[in-house]
């Protein structure tokens, strides 16, 4: 029975529908304790459980199950024992309720705390809730590493223990800094609900409460994260539709409250959705013809029988040529590790929204597989900016909304909404653009909930090869973090400089045993250097498998790829694409900036069908496009006859398409591929002068000259090394990874002469000056690698850089070291009214004044950065227009904080020096007039 003072103790209070309400420490506390086993038991994946049973990185020694359980359940019943000060308890109600505020302190009063309404606590501030809960647990003797738990699970660990936080602030533990009578209450009250905390988990004593190591404190960080959140929930939404953990009211106490049946309402009320309990895959039947209806390829047989006598599953990095079906590859594999492994979601990670658009509906299809073979409802959430404007993710049920009761209702695919913001990636299976696996390793506010969402899945990497230096260190990072947490990874790649796949390797062994090559690892001779392809990399424990020979791996016969170098200014481009498809065909033009894009579409004959794909479209219109792309020349697509279609690096990267000949601006050798790899994809018939595959490379001048916007976006170095291996054939697929080497291992420059190619040397310098500037500079906000011998999570997510915590697209930004810059709502403002900005030039205005809110929402565009080189003044400049026009946004759910740039009846509109138009046809174009009345862009 715990004493009147324990049990007059508030965590929280309100006042809602004319009702004072508060809710006793304790009862949240037991909240939090029941919400926590729980998740521990029902929520976690085998493989998290298992990762917080070591007692060090070298997995010999195991705690028991009951042993894990009584350290979760004592960090949720002391996770806001700090609420138990001083402090914390004369905090007036946000609300600002002062008879709510009087009534809960003289209730205090009357339970012995003297002197409460009298004194006054002036560093009330340095003593928040959770750092003074640290405090009181190092107090009585538990160890740092726990101690620091409790201290961040508001979502960021102090910077170091708290030896001296009571000794400095002693009256905001005590209400006095030298009265013993006055401290003695607050003493005791903390002691017993110490105590009572240690019993309800089963410890005898606080020296029962063991040390945990820097990974698992970043796992029951981010646990006790979600259990607070969910046991603070009082509803699971704002429509109060399904109760979870309400506050009560005034009059009653804590003995008016059943934790138990409290509790298990809440859950089943939250609980809504299904678990994935994985499947052995039989290699003895098809896996591909069940799941897809297609006989495997011999490719896709063998690493899916190699993948079946894994162990201990770690990394699979499959490199083979585009079209041979990596995704099924991939999805089959993440069911096979989750069975070894003991995982219970996936998450699959692509490097933008376009390709995640178009990846989304493939694992959409898949889950739905899953969870009618399980007669289970999975939830699924897609994770990038534009998610709540894709009408396929849109269109999918509420998890809240079926009866789970009613069988016809059992197998579908849900989305649940209480996993959204930094919940989002909590969901079990999740689909996002690259971003949501990179911040894992950027030091943000309440990280841990990333690293709990990742560290039960098994994660899947597309188009590796498309992240540059910078990102790669994040990725590298990443990587250590889920190499820690044992978590199996399959990377996808067509074109992998085998650098990368070393470096890929080590950090996730560096990650798991601390050391890049640890002590018994066993690997094929010459494992670093091998340039086979396909090829399959199988990291199992300690072990590296590569896998070499595939069987008639030929399924694509292979064929010699004609190559040809050019140079056409724009017209001859256009003439020339145009004279190549007279008799029909689909040609592709692919160019490294938007403005090129655009420039080339306003060239097209009218009398020919062209599609124009770029970023600087609006959201509908962009995904609208990439479906009809889809639609004409991806699988069993409704070819046209003739067509053009022209895009920049969008159309390089998952987007199954097929062009019957392309164009591509000079790139590195690795992308040059990757957009070869649209090239001829399908087993179709083509118009006859088409039959063989043919590309062709432009913008190359001469021997180190590819013009200055190619060189803006690629370093000079790697075109350079591109232009000179870049012959007049390549065989495919055996040329694939060849190349690819050739072109990023240093070790070739030699085969190069100065004649050949001048000033290779001098620019392969600054390509390696640069490689140190983007390792540096993304090494100043990444947090640390795992450690495990005596550190905490303490000074773990210590910083400078400011504005990240909330600001989803400057965190985006600093993982992809890109200029910030603004998005805004595009509309028409013109006299006659305000309207969307149509589709199609045919199209009628279309009034915004009967448009839901959501629709007008969707209208988004990104800014182009030259445009606004000091962002803080386009923004205020932006602030102003939308508050002049649209006063209302700022109470609308959807519109709220959203930037609007009014075009006028022509779609145009100035934006500091710059002038901006909009076409339908051509996306958002800028330019600016020089000085001299010259029209720049």
């Amino acid at each position: 029975m715990l004493s009147k003072n324990v049990t007059a103790l508030w965590a929280k209070k309100n006042f809602e529908h004319d009702e004072q309400l508060w809710l006793p420490l304790v009862i949240h506390l037991t909240d939090a304790k029941n919400t926590i086993n729980w998740l521990y038991n029902h929520w976690l994946s085998d493989s998290q459980r298992q990762l917080l049973k070591y007692t060090s990185s070298d997995e010999i020694d195991e705690r028991s199950d009951e042993d894990v359980q009584k350290l979760v359940k004592f960090l949720g019943f002391t996770h806001d024992i700090g609420k138990a000060t001083p402090a914390f308890q004369k905090k007036r109600s946000y609300i600002r309720d002062d008879y709510l505020d009087d009534q809960l302190i003289e209730k205090l009063i009357r339970s012995g705390f003297s002197e409460l309404d009298e004194s006054d606590l002036s560093s009330a501030r340095a003593s928040p809730h959770a750092i003074a809960g640290e405090a009181i647990l190092e107090h009585y003797g538990v160890p740092n590493s726990v101690g620091a738990i409790i201290g961040g699970h508001h979502g960021l660990p102090a910077q170091e223990a708290l030896r001296k936080q009571i000794v400095t602030y002693t009256a905001n533990y005590y209400l006095s800094d030298t009265d013993a009578e006055i401290q003695k209450i607050w003493k005791q009250t903390q002691k017993e609900l110490f105590d009572y905390g240690l019993k309800l988990s089963g410890y005898q004593s606080v020296e029962e409460v063991p040390m945990v190591t820097q990974p698992q404190a970043v796992i029951l960080e981010g646990l006790l994260i979600m259990a607070d959140w969910l046991a603070s929930s009082e509803y699971l939404t704002n429509d109060e539709d399904a109760e979870l953990f309400p506050l009560i009211p005034l009059s009653e106490s804590s003995e008016d409250v059943d934790t138990v049946s409290r509790f298990q309402n809440a859950i089943n009320n939250w609980n809504s959705n299904g678990e994935w309990v994985p499947q052995k895959v039989l290699t003895t039947d098809d896996p591909y013809k069940t799941r897809w209806g297609f006989n495997a390829r011999p490719v896709q047989a063998t690493i899916t029988k190699a993948i079946s006598k894994t162990r201990d599953p770690g990394m699979v990095i499959v490199e083979a040529p585009t079209g041979l079906g990596k995704t099924e590859i991939a999805l089959v594999a993440a069911e096979q590790l989750a069975y070894i492994d003991g995982e219970d979601g996936v998450f699959m990670g692509l490097p933008t929204q376009s390709t995640t658009n178009a990846m989304f509906d493939r694992v959409n299809d898949w889950l739905e597989k899953l969870a009618k073979s399980q007669d289970e409802n999975f939830s699924i959430k897609l994770m990038h900016g534009k998610a709540q404007f894709n009408k396929h993710y849109q269109n999918l049920t509420n998890a809240a909304n079926i009866d789970d009761a009613d069988p016809k209702n059992l197998g579908a695919v849900t989305v649940n909404s209480w996993f959204s913001g930094k919940k989002s990636i909590l969901t079990k299976f999740t689909v996002g653009t690259i971003d949501n696996l990179l911040l894992m390793a950027l030091k943000q506010k309440h990280l841990f909930l990333r690293h709990l969402g990742l560290s039960g899945k098994v994660v899947i990497i597309d188009e590796v090869h498309a992240y540059d230096a910078y990102m790669n260190q994040y990725l590298y990072r990443a990587i250590n973090w889920l190499g820690a947490y044992h978590v199996p990874i399959v990377i996808l790649s067509a074109t992998l400089p085998k650098e990368k796949r070393n470096a890929l390797i080590t950090s996730y062994l560096k990650g798991r045993y601390g050391k890049r090559s640890p002590k018994g690892f066993e690997a094929p001779a010459n494992w670093q250097d091998t340039e086979a392809y396909p090829l399959l990399s199988v990291l199992d424990g300690k072990k590296l498998k590569q896998v070499t020979e595939f069987t008639g791996h030929s399924d694509q016969t292979p064929f010699a790829l004609q190559v040809n170098k050019t140079n056409l200014d724009d017209e001859e481009l256009i003439r020339t694409v145009v004279n190549k498809i007279t008799d029909g065909g689909i040609a592709g033009i692919i160019v490294n900036t938007v403005k090129r894009a655009q420039a080339l579409a306003k060239l097209v004959p009218k009398n020919i069908d062209f599609m124009l794909l770029h970023s600087s479209f609006l959201a509908p219109t962009r995904e609208s496009q990439e479906e009809k792309l889809q639609q004409a020349i991806g699988k069993n697509g409704q070819r046209p006859s003739k067509m053009i279609v022209i895009g920049t690096q969008v159309l390089e990267q998952s987007l199954d398409i097929d062009f019957d000949v392309l164009y591509t601006d000079i790139a590195p050798m690795d992308l040059i591929l990757q957009r070869a790899g649209r090239l001829h994809r399908h087993h179709i018939a083509r118009p006859k002068e088409l039959q063989m595959p043919q590309l062709f490379v432009m913008g190359i001048s001469g021997p180190g000259e590819y013009g200055d916007a190619n060189e803006a976006v690629y370093q000079k170095y790697l075109l350079m090394k591109t232009d000179h291996f870049l012959g007049k054939t390549i065989a495919i697929p055996g040329d694939i990874s060849v190349l690819v080497q050739k072109v990023y291992d240093q070790g070739n420059d030699a085969e190069i002469t100065a004649d050949e190619m001048p000033e290779l040397d001098k620019e392969r310098e600054v390509f390696n000056d640069n490689l140190k500037k983007e390792r540096d500079k993304a090494q100043a906000f990444q947090v640390g690698a795992p450690r495990y011998r005596k550190h905490t999570i303490h000074g773990w997510l210590d910083r400078t850089k400011p504005n990240i915590d909330t600001d989803e697209q400057r965190a985006n930004a600093t993982v992809r070291d890109i200029k910030e810059t603004l998005e805004v709502i595009l509309l028409q403002h013109t006299s006659e009214g305000d309207f969307l900005v149509t589709d199609t030039q045919s199209d009628q205005p279309k009034s915004i004044q009967n448009i839901p809110s959501q629709e007008i929402a969707q209208q988004v565009i990104r800014i182009p950065s030259p445009v606004t080189p000091d962002i803080d003044r386009a923004i205020k400049h932006l602030e102003t227009l939308t508050s002049k026009y649209y006063p209302d946004w700022q109470d609308d759910v959807w519109l709220k904080g959203a930037l609007v740039l009014p075009l006028d009846k022509n779609l145009s509109a100035d934006l500091g020096d710059w002038h901006l138009n909009y076409s339908s046809r051509f996306g958002l174009s800028y330019s600016k007039e020089d000085d001299n009345g010259k029209e720049t862009l």
